[in-house]
């Protein structure tokens, strides 16, 4: 069972949908057991960085996401999800994200004919052989909606890669976490193949 978090966040429905067409089950769910008895658990999201946080203490859930990884959990954040693990954002000045893993979300920096946010296509370069990244050609494309990016401190925890206006750090990976800037829910049959290598962790994978 892979238990999806809801904080009112956007696109939780678009992840549910894509294990569901994986075969996978799933529960959406903001309970703490729940989510504590779950196999795997996902954190999804559109939205601003601040609001988010807020949802998420509003609805006890900080303290859960911390224990569900402190359990050596396998854990996924996507989009917003993956900004979350990280200490703060320049998005919401003041308010400190989850303080999983240590990085700087920043906005994307204005060029000349980049549109923000970064809405579309990019391939990704990979890098450290990320476990989400088995069997995924290099430069695979993925679908990214995004204003503010990635630079995680610990090179080593970078798994992709993509450029859009400057580098960012597309997916990281840490022990039983993993995360990624673009929506593998939406990134037809190589993102579906990312859900399933998470969906498909074993102990000693982590």
């Amino acid at each position: 069972m892979i238990g999806i978090i809801d904080y009112d966040a956007g696109n939780i429905k678009s992840v549910e949908k894509a294990l569901y067409y994986l075969g996978q089950e799933s529960v959406v769910s903001r309970d703490p057991e729940v989510l504590l008895r779950a196999d795997k658990v996902i954190l999804p999201g559109v939205g601003s960085f601040g609001e988010a946080m807020e949802h998420l203490h509003r609805y006890g859930l900080v303290s859960v996401i911390h224990e569900i990884v402190e359990n050596k959990t396998p854990f996924l954040g996507i989009c917003l999800g993956q900004q979350l693990l990280f200490e703060r954002s320049e998005e919401s000045p003041g308010v400190d994200g989850l303080g999983i893993l240590k990085g700087k979300i920043m906005k994307i920096p204005k060029v000349p004919g980049l549109k923000i946010p970064h809405m579309g296509w990019n391939s990704l370069h990979l890098i450290n052989n990320g476990r989400l990244y088995r069997d995924i050609p290099e430069q695979t494309y993925v679908y990214f909606v995004h204003s503010y990016y990635l630079q995680a401190e610990d090179q080593k925890i970078v798994k992709a890669m993509t450029e859009y206006s400057t580098c960012i750090h597309a997916s990281v990976e840490k022990d039983n976490v993993f995360a990624c800037q673009f929506h593998p829910e939406k990134s037809s049959r190589w993102g579906l193949k990312i859900l399933e290598n998470f969906a498909n962790l074993r102990k000693e994978d982590l």
